[in-house]
């Protein structure tokens, strides 16, 4: 196999031999450049997998090389490097479109990962260690077996599960243990689609079909054809449209806005949701034959609070995966905190927590304690505690008194307040809009 080839471009001669010397070790053809000018100039005559440059230089810094060479050739990757006490640099070089970034000082070891990363030289994972389903718990390991035999399936999934708890990395586990693995993994949003639009966003439209449609436009099932398509969210859909999406999981094809015939399509949908659909259906909100049309193989995620085990192994995993190459420990104090919290937001929540700790501690500094973990600016946003609820007291008021108090801790945020309650944003808006309309004043 052709050795990838891989452009070091650094002033610092040392440094510049020493990354050099690193990858030829491990496999690489390198070349070598000591100015962002002398880089363009190698880039434009050579070809190259991918690109690794320092950001401090002088007369042309990283971030117009990058720059520079992302408008030459936009698909190479570029990973840039930065030393600690810039790391904003680093920040606005990922902004700019770099692939990644190494912090000085970095192990030989992490240059290898991170480049392997970038070409694909790493042996193929499997989907497990791909989709960082990292777990110590057992009910999370029969669950993950369940999911490996059912994988090869064409069946419908329906994972039912709390925000932040990893819907989307169970799909793409189920995807890529399946015989679609080599095909396409396509998800969408359904609560991030305006209702108006999410029709054409799924089945794509004609030409012509509203105003506006200048060119036909493939839907994300004609995209997703041969492989698994996620629909997040499934509850926030319309009647309408959930009358139209059984068709299409009866029929096997679906129709395109102004389109004159059915195309077919084959795909495996797996669905998700962090309401209860059964209740829905109870409620009239959902239909009851798209229910268990998508039900066939139910998947439930436990919260993160009912997997103690799993804390300290996921809080480790990214703190390995943040630390970008620094060696850094929990301490016993960080673990046992952690393991009382209550994670609202489940791993989502820890995996900020972690790469906001490794972030803000210094460079030195090996052990995280439990000040690094909950610092004082961004502890936890709490729930309101049900000492205060008084007898006669409704559901619906409690309610509303836990959004309404949610909006005010979190400054009138909506995103983030549809995030901490574990529901959508559009389910937000029409609490509010529900609430407006008796009087109630919201800011």
């Amino acid at each position: 196999m052709k050795a990838a080839k891989i452009l070091i471009v650094d002033d610092e001669r040392q440094m510049r031999l020493a990354m050099s010397e690193t990858l030829r070790r491990a496999g690489y053809s390198t070349s070598e450049a000591g100015s962002g000018s002398d880089a363009l100039l190698m880039f434009e005559k050579g070809t190259y997998e991918l690109v690794v440059s320092d950001i401090r230089m002088p007369e042309m810094d990283g971030i117009e090389l990058l720059s520079r060479l992302r408008a030459s050739d936009p698909e190479v990757p570029v990973v840039m490097v930065t030393a600690y006490g810039t790391i904003e640099d680093a920040v606005e070089a990922m902004k700019r479109g770099a692939a990644d970034y190494l912090l000085k000082p970095f192990s030989p070891d992490y240059l290898e990962e991170v480049v392997a990363r970038m070409v694909g030289r790493r042996g193929e994972p499997d989907a497990e260690d791909r989709y960082h389903i990292v777990t110590e718990d057992p009910e999370m390991k029969r669950l993950l077996n369940y999911m490996r035999k059912t994988a090869g399936s064409d069946a419908t999934v329906l994972i039912q599960a709390e925000s932040g708890t990893g819907k989307e990395l169970a799909a793409r586990f189920i995807h890529a243990n399946s015989p679609r693995c080599g095909r396409e993994f396509v998800a969408v949003n359904c609560a991030a689609v305006p209702e108006n639009l999410l029709e054409s966003e799924l089945f794509g439209y004609e030409k012509g079909a509203f105003t506006g449609a200048s060119s036909d436009k493939a839907g994300k099932f004609e995209l997703a054809d041969g492989g698994t398509l996620l629909l997040d969210e499934i509850s926030e859909m319309s009647n309408l449209l959930q009358a139209k999406l059984l068709r299409v999981l009866q029929e096997k094809e679906i129709d395109k806005v102004g389109g004159s015939k059915p195309i077919p399509v084959d795909v495996r949908v797996v669905a998700s949701t962090n309401t209860d659909l059964a209740e829905r259906v109870r409620t009239g909100a959902f239909r009851e034959d798209l229910f268990y049309r998508l039900n066939v193989v139910p998947i439930s995620i436990p919260p993160l609070r009912e997997r103690p085990d799993d804390i300290p192994v996921l809080a480790r995993h990214f703190a390995k995966r943040y630390g970008r190459g620094r060696e850094l420990e929990l301490s016993k104090d960080a673990i046992e905190a952690m393991t009382a919290h209550s994670w609202p937001g489940n791993v989502r929540e820890l995996e900020n927590v972690i790469q906001r700790a490794v972030i803000v501690c210094s460079g030195e500094k090996t052990e995280l304690g439990p000040a690094d973990i909950f610092t004082p600016g961004a502890a936890p946003v709490r729930t309101p505690s049900t000492a205060g609820i008084q007898p006669g007291t409704t559901v619906r008021e409690m309610e509303q008194e836990l959004i309404l108090a949610t909006l005010k801790r979190t400054g009138g945020n909506r995103t983030t307040a549809a995030r901490l309650l574990g529901i959508s944003l559009r389910t937000l808006r029409n609490k509010i809009n529900e609430y407006r309309e008796q009087g109630v004043e919201i800011e």
